[in-house]
């Protein structure tokens, strides 16, 4: 199982270490990123792999919001189902 994770703000030192150690936390793997800056603006999308999560994926992503909220930035992880049913044709 996979997850989508936007990350979307003014772009500050840390913002993937911080993402990153969370996801570590919960035991979710990173296997893919792409990140930009856009003048000050800090866009990033991860690809995540949940299948071996040692917590429930709503604490995951809730967590994911807590932090966005802790640094100003707009923070959501989607699990791959849904993505994928939203973008499905």
């Amino acid at each position: 199982m996979k997850a989508v994770l936007t990350v979307i703000g003014k772009d500050t030192v840390g913002i993937l270490a911080k993402v990153s150690t969370i996801c570590a936390e919960y035991n979710a793997n990173v296997t893919e990123v792409t990140q930009s800056v856009l003048q000050d603006m800090f866009a990033m999308i991860m690809l995540i792999d949940i299948s071996k999560i040692n917590k429930n994926f709503t604490n995951l992503s809730d967590r994911m919001s807590e932090l966005g909220t802790e640094l100003g930035l707009s923070i959501h992880v989607m699990h791959e189902d849904i993505f994928n049913s939203m973008h499905r044709i």
